[in-house]
């Protein structure tokens, strides 16, 4: 895409973790908060329910006055990239519906993940329908490719066709695969913005041209991420090379724990705020051994950045 088409400029997108209350309902105070910081600290926007959101084990209704609260608490829907996708089509448009509703950049959609094994034409479908149901010239999907964990995936021939047939309104892709061969052919797709799931690709990205990356490591790590980008954007490619290895430190801790509950124990730390430490059941917090751990390779990954 070329620049005036792109939803949001270059650099990095949080997908925000999602703060419980003791009786696991979100806790709005704290996630307009950290909204509120990793956008100071540098992400060019923000992704409210992904997977590090725990997405899936948010009701619709609560998914609704939550990004409300987003917006009423002062974050513009220009930062936005709601994810709305569900296992079915009819609770996929009430979403992205509201999601459209309070002018949010755009839409980050999961295929419809309980059967598995899908035809093409049949993935192909679901979206033509999506879209032709919606029917607002504002909408702009991002497919959201994590077969890993959904169990389903997006062929790169479904997501070149979908783009081709309505390309003003699938405008990209999130390829969380960490399947390097697929994110290089997603970026053969001309006018389709492509954004890793992860930093651990994201100078290979930029040099096809990637305009960023979506990564759960920005929610704690937003300013040394978005650096890196600058550098690289600004020429400097030995600085973006330097900070790229302060971040994949951390990331090498954080890939030892599950990634939701690793952050979490971060922000509980960082923030001194108890109430971060909750994820939803079935989902375990770390033990305490584990928290150190991350934490102080947290602190390991700020003194280097500091020190650059």
């Amino acid at each position: 895409m070329n620049s005036q088409e792109s939803l949001f400029p270059n650099g990095v997108l949080a997908p925000i973790v999602t703060p419980l209350t003791n009786d696991y309902k979100v806790d709005t105070d704290l996630l307009v908060g950290h909204a509120s910081k990793v956008l100071n600290e540098g992400c060019v926007g923000i992704v409210p329910f992904g997977t590090t959101g725990e997405a899936l084990s948010v009701g619709r209704d609560e998914r609704v006055a939550s990004l409300e609260a987003l917006l009423e608490g002062g974050i513009a829907s220009s930062k936005l990239l709601v994810g709305t996708g569900q296992t079915n089509l009819e609770d996929t448009l009430i979403l992205t519906r509201h999601a459209l509703e309070v002018g949010s950049a755009g839409v980050l959609v999961l295929p419809p993940f309980y059967y598995k094994n899908l035809s093409e034409q049949g993935l192909y479908r679901y979206f033509a329908s999506l879209i032709d149901q919606i029917a607002d010239d504002r909408l702009r999907i991002f497919l959201y490719h994590i077969p890993q964990v959904a169990g389903v995936g997006f062929p790169v021939s479904v997501v070149r066709k979908l783009h081709v047939d309505f390309p003003n309104v699938v405008a990209g892709v999130k390829d969380s695969s960490g399947d390097w061969a697929n994110t290089e052919l997603l970026f053969e797709i001309e006018g389709l913005d492509v954004y890793p799931g992860s930093e651990r690709t994201l100078l290979d990205a930029l040099l096809l041209g990637a305009r960023g990356c979506i990564t759960a490591t920005a929610n704690v790590a937003a300013p040394i991420l978005s650096s890196v980008i600058t550098s690289y954007k600004n020429r400097k490619i030995e600085k973006a090379e330097e900070l790229h290895s302060v971040v994949m430190k951390f990331r090498e801790v954080l890939e030892k724990y599950p990634p939701i509950a690793a952050l979490k124990s971060v922000k509980e730390k960082q923030d001194k705020q108890e109430q971060w430490n909750k994820v939803f059941p079935p989902l375990e917090s770390l033990s305490d051994y584990e928290a150190a751990e991350m934490n102080k390779a947290f602190e390991e990954m700020i003194t280097a950045f500091n020190q650059l």
